[in-house]
């Protein structure tokens, strides 16, 4: 029987980790890797933390205007979205901003309250598979009723689009 033996020498030091330079020895061993040494962070200064902010997106704005092809002024001179402006213009519209400010915070409090209304229904042992039960129940009657036959199909679609003129208006 051969027997082997191997040996596993530990050097130590006086401190857990060498807080000088990292050491390369000539010829370092098949078994280690080194990584080279990170730089050390910016400093920021605490009294204008904006700066960085507003460098960071002067950059940002370069490096668009170079992967556009733009002049940095071009892309600097950014418009808002359509969307933003029609909004802003029926909120400039507005009389009563309290009024509708009121009306909007109303109605997510009464969203926020009817799920939590709708979640304590859901958590109750036979209730939930009875309304789904009804659901089905009211979608099987309501094809028959109005989609099944051409003539209730026309009435329905008739009656939508006149819907559809009473809430936007006839143009």
């Amino acid at each position: 029987m051969a027997s082997t033996s191997s040996t596993l020498t530990i050097s130590s030091s006086s401190t857990p980790f060498d807080t000088k330079a990292p050491r390369h020895s000539a010829a370092p061993s098949p078994q280690c890797v080194t990584l080279p040494t990170l730089p050390p962070p910016p400093v920021q200064s605490q009294n204008r933390p904006g700066k960085a902010t507003t460098y960071c997106r002067k950059i940002a704005r370069n490096v668009m205007a170079m992967a556009t092809g733009e002049a940095p002024a071009e892309v600097a001179t950014t418009e808002l979205p359509e969307v933003l402006k029609t909004v802003q213009e029926a909120w400039d519209k507005v009389e009563d901003k309290y009024a509708v400010s009121s009306l909007a915070v109303a109605g997510v409090v009464a969203l926020w309250g009817s799920t939590g209304l709708i979640s304590a229904i859901d958590r109750l042992p036979l209730i939930p598979g009875a309304l789904e039960l009804v659901g089905i129940g009211y979608t099987g009657w309501f094809a028959y009723k109005n989609l099944v036959f051409k003539p209730d199909r026309e009435a329905l679609t008739q009656k939508i689009k006149d819907t559809y003129k009473e809430i936007i208006g006839s143009s």
